[in-house]
């Protein structure tokens, strides 16, 4: 008779909300920590594949903002706000994410960084209000693959930076 209880794996209370997505990155935790908090690297490779990132305001700090808008490949732009609401470097990143400060469908993620040998972990953690608006994010926003991409970007991007400081 299969064991119930303790020793079954414990799912989390919001697990039918989550998305969650990693990678490792061949970069120095530091570095990749880096990309998120400043707006100069953020604007460089934030957004799946196609997507460019203007930015109105940008505030790295636990209550600070960040008010910019995402250009799609097809024109379309989509308004997006940020505030973070953790910061502990270079090990996590906990920020709000909606369309605009009031937004009743904001989302939260955390994003931790971990050393993996000489590289880094990076998982991104988001947890939706509900399950319809998660099931919606995937479905009509492509969410994951979207995400997925975005960390690809970021990747090339630090993988670039340390290549270009291994030349110096």
């Amino acid at each position: 008779m299969a064991a119930i209880g303790r020793d079954a794996p414990a799912q989390s209370a919001t697990a039918d909300r989550e998305i969650v997505i990693s990678r490792v990155i061949s970069a120095p935790r530091e570095l990749v920590f880096e990309a998120f908090t400043e707006v100069r690297h953020l604007s460089r490779w934030w957004g799946p594949e196609g997507f460019t990132t203007t930015t109105r305001a940008f505030e790295f700090r636990v209550g600070g903002e960040w008010d910019f808008v995402m250009h799609g490949p097809d024109g379309t732009d989509y308004q997006e706000w940020i505030s973070w609401t953790e910061i502990a470097p270079p090990e996590r990143i906990a920020l709000v994410h909606g369309e605009s400060r009031d937004d009743p469908n904001a989302f939260e993620s955390v994003l931790t960084f971990a050393p993996d040998g000489e590289a880094t972990r990076i998982e991104m953690l988001t947890v939706f209000p509900t399950k319809e608006l998660r099931d919606e994010a995937v479905e009509k926003y492509h969410a994951i693959e979207g995400g997925r991409q975005t960390l690809s970007n970021l990747a090339a991007y630090v993988t670039e930076i340390v290549r270009k400081g291994a030349e110096d």
